[in-house]
């Protein structure tokens, strides 16, 4: 992320002036290179999960296709329900894989070339037609592997904490009322997401 988007926020949000102050210069180094289907399996794997435990059942996942550094989608035919369960799977999250599979070889969810021509509002269109797949999981597809620049994810548990945090609130934010205060983000609410990521990661580590 550039200069631009942190000269912008320090600006207009003294709040985020002394956030990025305090946390320096912004590391958010999205993934171009992972496709689609890749990024979606791996989001549904960090769903209601930390990442540790995340990261823990998708080497398991891997461990299933030999010679892969990740499965394509149709390798998926190849394992069973049971198979994907053994690695930490819940059965809900097994149907959406599933389907992400599907609707990748349909051509719902669109290859790494064809989904960079679509706008953030035609990409979370089409990837939220998959079973399991809302809008906070295409957020972090469009975050961390296409690098968009303007993404709130109002409902992040991390972004509203670190907003609570940063900006000294007693109760978290409704999704609402942060994305009303993220306009003065625009069109850098990436960034100002992924530091209050930080905030809300800087308190866990003083706890």
């Amino acid at each position: 992320m550039n200069a631009a988007a942190l000269k912008h926020l320090s600006a207009v949000d003294p709040v985020m002036r002394k956030l990025i102050r305090e946390v320096g210069a912004c590391k958010l180094e999205p993934e171009t290179r992972r496709p689609p289907f890749q990024s979606l399996v791996q989001a549904v794997a960090h769903q209601q999960l930390n990442g540790t435990a995340a990261n823990t059942i998708l080497t398991r996942f891997k461990k299933l296709f030999p010679g892969r550094r990740f499965p394509k989608p149709e390798d998926l035919a190849k394992v069973t329900d049971e198979q994907i369960r053994a690695c930490g799977f819940s059965f809900a999250k097994i149907k959406a894989i599933r389907d992400i599979a599907e609707k990748t070889l349909s051509g719902v969810v669109p290859t790494s070339r064809q989904i960079v021509k679509l706008s953030d509002d035609e990409i979370i269109a089409r990837l939220t037609e998959v079973h399991g797949v809302g809008r906070w999981t295409v957020e972090m597809l469009l975050i961390f592997q296409l690098g968009r620049e303007n993404v709130l994810p109002a409902d992040d548990f991390g972004v509203r904490n670190g907003f609570r945090l940063a900006y000294k609130k007693r109760e978290m934010p409704k999704p609402k009322a942060l994305l009303a205060h993220g306009e003065r983000w625009r069109p850098h609410a990436t960034t100002a997401a992924w530091y209050l990521w930080r905030a809300a990661d800087e308190a866990k580590k003083k706890k």
